[in-house]
């Protein structure tokens, strides 16, 4: 009998799987490699789709229906779901299917990590202050925010090596199938404006929904402090590109510092820090 567990599993060798055609076709200069990569990454997001939507009907056949959005578990799940959903629309927009490579990675090291570290994946009912309808609101918009920030950081490193490598008229090997370096930095600035939208409309509902939970909008917990540095970080990023001009390599670094920020914010306080949002393992 086809479960979650099951769907949630394909989807995480199926990404593993897309990755390879991704770095091959770079490393080889195969454009078909990479169109497998992009046809088999599409297919991979709709079997993970699947198993989101069944473990959502699975809790309520549990009798305590909820989003699968409330633990470690599910939200490395939704975060694998929302980097392969937003690289792959900007691949569909732009047609350059070589940027693939760190987005499918991470896609697939976020399933391994939830399928693979021991996690408790067993659907368990929500603890009362998690049972509000901005649930879904705050977690799928952070979500998309950092998605936005992690295809900027793949887009970063591509870049920045395209960029030491100083590629002649005819470049060959891994470079060959990439944008050009002044495309690459527009798509870069894209994700980052796309990140910092919805990471920034992801505070604004975090704020709200701690006002309804704990009577306050704010309350410097280690969390709430973190995804604020963040996104003063990538508004600092912004703010260079708009105002001071920078593009390109101070661009891409800025990125990558940014990233940082996201990864600790995620993983960090979760690991090293202890406040409102720990119960939740998000």
């Amino acid at each position: 009998m086809i479960d979650s567990s099951l769907l949630l599993s394909i989807s995480t060798f199926g990404f593993l799987f897309s990755f390879t055609f991704y770095l091959s076709g770079l490393v080889f200069h195969r454009k078909g490699l990479l169109t497998w990569g992009s046809v088999s990454a599409w297919v991979v997001l709709l079997i993970l789709s699947a198993g989101i939507v069944l473990r959502w009907i699975e809790s309520y056949q549990l009798g305590f229906g909820r989003a699968p959005l409330s633990n470690l578990y599910e939200s490395l799940v939704f975060a694998a779901w929302s980097i392969a959903l937003v690289y792959l629309l900007l691949e569909l927009r732009t047609k350059y299917r070589g940027l693939g490579v760190f987005p499918l990675l991470f896609c697939f090291l976020a399933m391994a990590y939830a399928s693979f570290s021991g996690m408790d994946s067993v659907i368990r009912p929500l603890v009362p202050a998690l049972k509000s309808n901005w649930l879904i609101i705050h977690v799928v918009t952070c979500f998309l925010g950092y998605a936005g920030f992690t295809v900027s950081f793949g887009i970063s490193i591509l870049y920045l090596l395209n960029a030491a490598h100083k590629p002649n008229p005819h470049p060959r090997g891994i470079y060959a199938l990439l944008p050009p370096l002044k495309q690459m930095d527009e798509f870069n600035y894209q994700m980052i404006f796309f990140g910092f939208i919805w990471l920034s409309i992801g505070i604004i509902s975090g704020a709200v929904w701690a006002n309804s939970a704990w009577g306050t909008y704010w309350s410097w917990d280690p969390k709430e402090t973190w995804s604020l540095i963040t996104w003063l970080v990538y508004a600092a990023i912004l703010h260079a590109r708009n105002i001071r001009g920078w593009k390109g390599n101070r661009v891409a670094w800025l990125s990558l510092v940014g990233f940082a920020c996201v990864l600790f914010t995620y993983f960090g306080v979760n690991f090293l820090l202890s406040g409102l949002h720990s119960y939740g393992g998000l």
